[in-house]
């Protein structure tokens, strides 16, 4: 008897049930958790993914306008559409707006991701500080998650089969320029019935001539039309960095739109830095006329004398004096004297006189070109007094025909004869400049004089096409046709230039 419970005691046989059947409960209650413990992951995932893609939506239309809040809360309601799964014990698909979403638009961010946004950061005036949302903070609010495992997760919770789970992500949008020259421009048409964006799309407003006058820094700076100077990246801000940032066919000088910062102060060379683009070299431009990287443009015809009583070499030329339209004509200004004119005529009309341009010019009495006019306005028939184009697609269509060197009346030509180079890029007569909505961001306390603090936001960047030499009065006065802007509204010809970039930050 004794033998046989010694035996019984020493036999193993079976103990891996015993201890299967002891550990049996752990094992299913790990393995129940480890099932509770993906969902959860899986549904942080599709909340988090969720959240990411409404922040960038939102983002992107951060572009420092005053409707960039307007713009990107409708993309938080209709550009995006998220479903997460996981959250209830059926895995049913459920839509992400349904779970609650709440956003917040910040001027800024700290520095570092541990420390924690404050109100500091936090727009509370959506209205005003549309100008200086940068980033916006998307909140999925608490989404209940039903257990399996009934232990309760957190010390918050009532029962002990749920949890809650949110998502929170901030992104912010950048959009910049490379190779811009260091030139803001006030808004010309801030304040008015137009804007940038419906000038920059209708041609029959893109060729009203605009003055730029520069002020120097004061508060008449502010005013719309008139420009000023950017820091460069680097810092560098001497008058002469600038003026050659300027006189150079290719600028290296990258700008944000989130930020720009203003050169203050008055650059009385800035004549003869956009002048080269004319192959008139004066001044400090001199000894550069034969560098080919202060090279003029393929077509500088600007209306000079060259020849005759008055005229002068390639060099030394200057305007017709008295004016002589039937023999030297530049592109002329808007006629004023016929209304529709604004800002003290800084904002012409829009007609200009395209017959006696183009007579003069090639339609001359010993030797007319024998291309068409290029088309007017409607797109269709030639170019003529009621059917004007832009003076740029006169200019573009110059050099398309080949009759850039055909000599006026007066016998001037638009090929460069001054400087031993010249570039191909026909847009050499294009000025490119950060346009600032500068009396709101005055009125804003953001702008005063000629320097900014903060760097200010740009309402767009744009392309200017210089119709004539600058002139030497006191104000630098620079006459342009508008060309295009940045953003949706405008024709894609800047592109080139764009670096546009929404991103996350936390």
């Amino acid at each position: 008897m004794l033998r046989i419970i010694r035996a019984f005691w020493h036999d193993q046989r079976g103990i891996a049930l015993i201890l299967v059947s002891i550990m049996l409960p752990a094992i299913i209650g790990l393995s129940v958790l480890a099932i509770d413990m993906s969902r959860m992951n899986n549904l942080h995932n599709d909340l988090q993914k969720g959240a990411d893609a409404m922040a960038l939506a939102a983002a992107a239309e951060l572009d420092g306008r005053a409707d960039s809040i307007t713009r990107a809360d409708r993309a938080l309601a209709n550009l995006v559409a998220n479903n997460y799964f996981f959250a209830g014990m059926n895995g049913a698909q459920q839509a992400l707006q349904a779970a609650g979403v709440t956003r917040r638009y910040l001027r800024s961010i700290p520095a570092s991701d541990d420390m924690p946004i404050t109100a500091a950061n936090v727009i509370t005036d959506e209205v005003a500080g549309a100008l200086e949302a940068r980033f916006v903070e998307v909140t999925v609010k608490p989404v209940g998650f039903f257990t399996t495992f009934p232990v309760a997760y957190n010390t918050g919770n009532t029962t002990n089969d749920s949890m809650s789970i949110s998502a929170i992500s901030v992104a912010g949008f950048t959009r910049g320029v490379c190779d811009f020259t260091p030139v803001y421009i006030c808004n010309p048409y801030e304040g008015t019935a137009d804007t940038i964006y419906s000038v920059a799309a209708n041609p029959v407003k893109r060729r009203r001539l605009i003055e730029l006058r520069q002020q120097g820094g004061n508060t008449a700076q502010n005013s719309p039309g008139n420009y000023g100077f950017l820091q460069p990246p680097d810092g560098s801000s001497g008058a002469d960095v600038i003026r050659d940032m300027i006189a150079k066919t290719k600028s290296a000088a990258c700008y944000n739109s989130r930020g720009v910062s203003l050169r203050p102060g008055f650059l009385a060379t800035v004549r003869d830095a956009l002048n080269v683009r004319f192959d008139v070299y004066n001044g400090a431009m001199n000894g550069n006329k034969n560098d080919p990287d202060y090279a003029p443009g393929v077509n500088v015809r600007k209306g000079y004398q060259t020849s005759g009583k008055g005229g002068g070499s390639a060099c030394n030329a200057d305007l017709a004096s008295p004016p002589d339209p039937s023999q030297f004509e530049a592109f002329p200004n808007d006629d004023c004297s016929l209304g529709g004119c604004t800002n003290d005529n800084r904002i012409g009309n829009g007609w200009w006189d395209f017959n006696t341009y183009w007579n003069t010019n090639f339609a001359t009495t010993a030797n007319p070109v024998t291309v068409p006019k290029p088309l007017g306005a409607d797109g269709a028939t030639p170019a003529s007094n009621s059917n004007q184009p832009t003076r740029y697609s006169v200019y573009r269509y110059e050099i398309a025909q080949g009759i850039v060197g055909h000599p006026s009346n007066g016998g001037e030509v638009g090929t460069p004869a001054c400087s031993s180079n010249s570039v191909s890029n026909p847009d050499r007569r294009i000025i490119y400049g950060a346009i600032l909505n500068c009396q709101a961001l005055a009125a804003a306390g953001l702008m005063g004089g000629g320097s900014s603090s903060p760097p200010l936001p740009v309402e767009a960047f744009g392309s200017f096409f210089i119709t004539q030499t600058v002139e030497s009065g006191p104000d630098q006065t620079i006459r342009v046709e508008l060309v295009d802007v940045t953003g949706r509204e405008g024709q894609g010809t800047l592109d080139k230039f764009l670096r546009d970039e929404a991103q996350l930050y936390r």
